[in-house]
């Protein structure tokens, strides 16, 4: 079965609560786990991953938060996923390394592969907040 992390998955709940409310508004981790009730440890670590992936920006101080680095119809569902997990890749052979068996099989997955991140690179974060 292909899936993926619970983390992506509460990166996704978390973006998508955030693309339905005013782009200007600065979230705090608290906040944010109360509302979406996810834990705050969890909310925080989410919050740390997307912001060095350039999904979300902070601001400091007392009346910091995070907010998303750019409008929800520029952050493509591919982008989330790279920024938590990295490139999207559902075998080691299907990467853009490959593998070092280099067998028939490689061909197959990377096709596969090359249709899962065309579809995921064309869905955007604000199509995803639309339900």
């Amino acid at each position: 079965m292909l899936r993926i992390t619970k983390i992506a998955d509460y990166g996704f709940i978390l973006l998508v609560y955030m693309a339905n409310r005013d782009r200007d508004i600065l979230y705090n981790a608290k906040d944010l786990s109360s509302a979406i009730g996810i834990p705050l440890p969890t909310i925080s670590k989410v919050l740390k991953i997307l912001t060095q992936g350039g999904i979300l920006k902070s601001q400091q101080g007392s009346k910091g938060g995070y907010s998303l680095a750019r409008p929800a119809s520029e952050i493509t569902a591919a982008q989330i996923i790279e920024a938590i997990e990295g490139p999207v890749a559902i075998t080691d052979c299907s990467g853009a390394k490959g593998c070092e068996r280099n067998c028939k099989v490689s061909p197959s997955w990377k096709k596969v592969n090359a249709t899962l991140e065309t579809t995921l690179q064309n869905l955007s974060l604000a199509e995803m907040a639309k339900g």
